[in-house]
């Protein structure tokens, strides 16, 4: 399979994404389904436009090679070209600039915005999770390595961060259709339909100053909140900071208070470190040796020379018998021995360590095995030129991990909305859900809440070990609807005109043995206010 047919089945899968993601938008009824199919539309997009541009140019330049011709702003190719290597970027973060009353002292609108960063190097285009962010956080965090596989010396890493806001979306999206409506009934039958008339065909074609124009499919909307470019210069085996371009204002409704940089760790890992550029049966003279040196089988791999006893022991892992070193300052010289009826072709590599300059020899069997070692040395020597500090060593890149699955919103309510109490149990099924809200177990209900239960109460100091205490509820409740109290209730016995069943107050024991009021007077307290 060519490149181009490669490139061409991308460009037809991510148009089949792009028209899932368009059905799963209009079916969406969740916030969170809808933030997450239009983030994957926007990638869709982006994927879409960079390989029918990469497509572009590469039958540009096939019709210019078979005419004889090459493009005006194209240069001549290079006699070499670098290696290619691996580009990873983690660790990202993105510090917020809240002001002191809405982080400190929590004033103003609790605001919600999700966002993530889209990542571009040529024509491959990544994305981050999507991240919910409120001002009780100080910085943006995407936990997910994105890795790109190929990348040159040369390489732009453009990083786009994009956001859109929570809660004013789904209030924007019906808007215009609103506004229509209520301008139509209030004008009039007549009145109002030439008016809405007019409202939604300046609404369609994006000209009216009241009503926004809208999308071909309705969901939130997600702008440009800054970007930055980085390049080679930006590599480095650890964490930097690295200035943000911002793109958004105040007044926008998507915007964030960015600090104005994006701090990561940004690794490559050119080829020739990683993979053997040569190998072959080597005779090896070290320095001071005066015989005609080892038989080894030899391995150029990163800035090192590893010799082998056996070509197997570099398959299996083993280590080496020696290494010698090649770095950006060392020389390389080829020369030929008359003398020497066997292995006459000679390689020599020189290194300097302080003052002193220690010489190893590489012989060769035939002058064909000798351009092979030297043209591998000269195009290392190249690739380290091109890639500069990311041949000093090898970094070290993690694979990314799965991606996890996307972050549902949390819901809006308080404590009532999240309980279900039954009519027979309601202070025993607070105190339970109360108990597992909090973490901790809750003291024993008091003796006057005996007065609701069919329990009769006792002193707390002589509870005996027969009396059952107030039953709590560990199955699932069937019903749906939570209820409260009220001091203003009616009591048990004031029936509204309907049969319930509720607890009765305990009979056959006068109020001064328990040390409460009369069912009379009880009564009478209930219901004042």
């Amino acid at each position: 399979m060519g490149p181009d047919t490669e490139l061409q089945r991308k460009l037809d899968h991510e148009i089949r994404m792009r028209e899932g993601a368009c059905k799963l938008l209009a079916a969406c009824s969740q916030r969170e389904q809808a933030l997450e199919a239009t983030k994957s539309l926007l990638v869709c997009n982006s994927r879409i436009l960079s390989y029918m541009g990469e497509l572009q140019r590469r039958k540009e330049a096939q019709v210019l090679e078979k005419t004889g011709r090459r493009p005006s702003d194209s240069v001549p190719p290079p006699e070499r070209s670098p290696c290619r290597g691996r580009v990873c970027i983690s660790d990202l973060r993105i510090p917020l600039m809240w002001k002191d009353t809405e982080y400190f002292k929590n004033k103003g609108d609790l605001h919600r915005w999700a966002v993530f960063l889209l990542l571009q190097l040529g024509e491959q285009i990544q994305d981050t999770e999507m991240v919910l962010v409120d001002r009780t956080l100080t910085d943006i965090s995407f936990q997910n390595n994105v890795l790109f596989a190929e990348a040159g010396p040369d390489f732009e890493l453009r990083l786009e961060l994009y956001g859109a806001c929570v809660e004013e979306e789904g209030a924007l999206a019906g808007a215009p259709k609103r506004l229509a409506t209520k301008l139509s009934s209030s004008l009039g039958r007549s009145s109002g339909k030439r008016v809405r008339a007019s409202l939604d065909g300046a609404g369609g074609s994006g000209n009216s100053p009241i009503l926004l124009p809208t999308p071909a499919v309705r969901g939130p909307r997600y702008h440009l909140l800054a970007h930055t470019t980085l390049t080679l210069a930006a590599v480095q085996d650890g964490f930097r900071t690295h200035d943000l371009t911002l793109a958004s204002h105040e007044e926008n409704p998507a915007w964030l208070p960015l600090y104005g940089s994006v701090c990561c760790r940004l690794a490559a890992q050119p080829l020739c470190m990683t993979q053997p550029t040569a190998s072959g049966t080597l005779r090896v003279q070290q320095a001071g040796e005066l015989q005609n040196g080892t038989l080894v089988h030899g391995v150029l791999k990163g800035t090192n020379l590893f010799c082998y006893g056996r070509s197997e022991d570099a398959d299996t892992g083993q280590e080496p018998r020696f290494t010698v070193a090649i770095n950006k300052e060392t020389r390389v010289r080829a020369g030929e021995l008359e003398q020497a009826p066997e292995w006459p072709f000679t390689l020599s590599i020189s290194n300097r360590y302080g003052d002193d300059e220690v010489t190893n020899t590489l012989r060769v069997e035939s002058r064909e095995a000798l351009q092979n070692w030297m043209e591998a040395l000269w195009q290392l020597f190249f690739d380290m030129s091109q890639w500069k500090h990311c041949c000093d060593e090898v970094m070290k890149i993690e694979a990314p991990a799965p991606r996890k699955p996307p972050q549902a919103l949390a819901k809006q309510g308080s404590l009532y909305h999240e309980m279900a109490i039954e009519p027979l149990d309601d202070i025993a099924a607070v105190t339970d859900i109360l108990a597992q809200r909090e973490g901790t177990k809750l003291e024993p209900p008091p003796p006057w809440l005996a007065m609701f239960t069919d329990q009769p109460a006792l002193p707390s100091s002589c509870v005996p070990a027969s009396v059952a205490p107030v039953p709590t509820w560990t199955q699932p409740l069937p019903w749906g609807r939570p209820r409260t109290f009220s001091l203003d209730a009616a009591p048990p016995d004031h029936s509204l005109g309907a049969s319930r069943s509720v607890a009765p107050l305990p009979p056959q024991r006068s109020p001064q043995s328990r040390g409460f009021y009369s069912k009379s007077q009880l009564r009478t307290w209930l219901q004042s206010p």
